[in-house]
């Protein structure tokens, strides 16, 4: 049997050089070219059995070559490399029809099985969709390792309604990733429709997901939709599904395995078209041996696991995405900043307990508190350092006022700085020190509820949830 015969187009002569070595020392027949008008001329004689191809080529690029290769030869498996490593990039390759996309650099290794793999699929396998979509903007950024995982999942999911659940530490991005899910994927023209189980009160969980009757209970005076019937064509993503109660769990199920329910108070069952995506930022197999989630739940949810990895796994995207923020601020009409050397360093150094959360919103802290274009490593020195610890038991002093304990925190820190001056930026500081213990202590008072809190503190129910959301505080409702 003759061996199968690969087609690789790439302009660089040395990548060249490497596939075709790997290539042939895997049994196979390689051809070589650097560019696109040969590698067509090839495929619409009927040669080749697969493709590897750049994605820029001196004449021509791979993702406007892509959608008449799959018109002519729709069988023909096409992989796709390129060193552009973005999340649209892996897009674009899904979107052409490509039958995998590999980041350059890659692992000479996984591209000789991932060549075995396409050789060994049935030759009807259906051709990929292509497309001639162009986008407006990438919702994800990142060229790291890390991302480049995401990326390629992401795309190989986009045409599919496979249930995800994706996990990660707050301020991640799952609700990002859930949504470039549904932009980008076969449900993209239905609603996306988001819900928080951690911030709505246990006992309406079950009417806010499935909707009620007119008197299914007190204060339901008229008939109201829940989320899956707001979400009906489209794509449903539960946020902090570990925050679920048992009962709604139950019912969560019940949709799953026999795709319908009804309302509460409601008897006639509902059909459902929703395609379900859902995020965690607790270990939900810890919560399962704590009998505060169901196991089977966990599995129907958990068709495809998609972790997000912490902002100090990927530091070495730290300069596209503050890049990204600093954009995105000016669009919001705020001053263009940039980082010097001794700024980025400093910011790789953080540990960033908040994530990419944390970093958008010291961008757009940066860009609205600091007059200067470029932002500096001792004022990023001052917005990052950890303020120091003062003790009401030093020395003689004694503290019955908040007053008197913040002039105590001042004289420290005075102190403690270089010539007796802290960083600029230090109003701003001291007022967010003060508001996120003074939130997270009303938050704890009142158990998580929102509403009790802003009414505790005085505030605006919204102007409450937006300081929550700025200042990155984690609310948990402990029920009761």
């Amino acid at each position: 049997m003759p061996a199968a015969s690969i087609l690789v187009a790439d302009d660089d002569t040395a990548i060249r050089t490497v596939l075709n070595q790997a290539l042939s020392r895997a049994g196979y027949e390689v051809r070589l070219t650097g560019n696109a008008a040969t590698l067509w001329r090839w495929v619409s004689q009927g040669e080749g059995d697969i493709v590897i191809t750049d994605v820029v080529m001196p004449d021509e690029n791979a993702f406007d070559l892509l959608p008449r290769i799959k018109k002519m030869r729709p069988n023909l498996p096409v992989i796709v490399m390129s060193a552009q490593n973005t999340f649209m990039t892996a897009i674009r390759a899904s979107e052409r029809g490509a039958y995998e996309y590999l980041p350059k650099p890659f692992d000479l290794k996984e591209l000789v099985a991932i060549v075995g793999r396409a050789l060994a699929e049935p030759k009807e396998r259906a051709a990929s969709r292509g497309g001639d979509n162009e986008f407006d903007s990438i919702p994800l950024i990142g060229r790291s390792p890390a991302m480049q995982d995401i990326y390629r999942v992401l795309a190989r999911l986009m045409q599919t309604d496979l249930t995800v659940m994706i996990s990660g530490e707050s301020g991640t991005g799952k609700e990002l990733v859930a949504r470039a899910l549904h932009d980008y994927g076969k449900r993209r023209n239905g609603p996306f429709v988001a819900v928080n189980m951690a911030a709505i009160p246990r006992d309406l969980i079950e009417s806010e997901l499935f909707g009620h009757e007119r008197g299914a209970f007190t204060g339901a005076n008229t008939r109201a939709s829940g989320r899956f019937e707001q979400a009906e064509g489209g794509t449903l993503f539960l946020d902090e599904i570990g925050d679920m109660p048992m009962e709604a769990q139950t019912r969560l199920l019940r949709v799953l395995q026999q795709g319908e329910y009804t309302t509460v108070g409601g008897r006639t069952a509902i059909k459902t078209d929703v395609r379900i995506v859902a995020a965690s930022n607790k270990d939900l197999r810890v919560l399962i041996q704590q009998g505060l989630f169901r196991e089977d739940l966990f599995f129907r949810l958990n068709v495809v696991p998609l972790r997000l990895p912490p902002l100090r796994e990927r530091i070495e995207d730290l300069p596209d995405l503050i890049s990204h923020f600093f954009a995105l601020a000016e669009k919001d009409g705020l001053p263009p900043k940039k980082l010097d050397a001794l700024a980025l360093e400093r910011l790789k150094r953080h540990r960033w307990p908040g994530n990419v959360r944390e970093l958008e919103n010291l961008a757009r802290r940066l860009a609205a508190l600091y007059p200067q274009d470029v932002i500096t490593g001792p004022v990023l020195d001052g917005e990052l350092a950890s303020p120091p610890v003062v003790s009401g038991r030093s020395g003689h002093q004694s503290v019955d006022s908040l007053g008197g304990a913040v002039e105590m925190y001042l004289s420290s820190l005075f102190s403690g700085s270089p010539n007796g001056v802290p960083p600029p930026g230090l109003y701003h500081r001291i007022l967010r020190e003060i508001e996120v213990p003074l939130l997270t202590a009303a938050l704890a008072a009142t158990r998580g509820n929102q509403i009790r809190a802003a009414d505790l503190l005085g505030l605006n129910r919204n102007t409450l949830r937006k300081k929550i959301r700025d200042l990155d505080i984690q609310v948990y409702r402990t029920g009761g």
